[in-house]
């Protein structure tokens, strides 16, 4: 089970923004620090381990936070429309669009996505994969 993820910030306020503006609807607590801001995933009964957050700082090392070629981090939503919804939010929170939300040829029938960059570059994908929701073939 993944535990935590940190995610490196430049301006902790604008990266804490976006990811507010992600996060929060899917359902994470945020807290801030003087560290920086921690989102924490609402728990899941049964699941050993806690729950996983997701931290917005500035590097350990003092450098500049850069992004990861290759790296992208992904996040469920329970609908289409909040997979939209939170694209949206995203877009106005100072994110860049990476590809609208919908169902990509190259996955299962049932995986529709939105994909984001947050402040600094870094890319993610917000995703719902529920059969229930519909599929690309109707």
């Amino acid at each position: 089970m993944l535990s935590y993820i940190t995610i490196g910030a430049n301006d902790v306020a604008a990266s804490g923004r976006f990811y507010a503006a992600v996060l929060t609807p899917l359902g994470y607590e945020k807290t801030e620090s003087p560290e920086g801001i921690a989102f924490t995933a609402p728990a899941v009964p049964g699941r050993d381990g806690g729950s996983a957050t997701v931290y917005v700082k500035k590097p350990y090392d003092g450098k500049p936070a850069a992004v990861g070629n290759g790296s992208m981090t992904a996040f469920r939503a329970g609908t289409h429309e909040m997979v939209r919804s939170v694209h949206a939010a995203g877009l106005r929170a100072g994110g860049s669009d990476e590809g609208a939300p919908g169902f990509r040829a190259e996955y299962s029938a049932h995986f529709y996505v939105g994909y984001l960059r947050d402040p600094v570059g870094n890319k993610l994908a917000i995703f719902c994969a529920d059969p229930a929701q519909g599929s690309r073939d109707g």
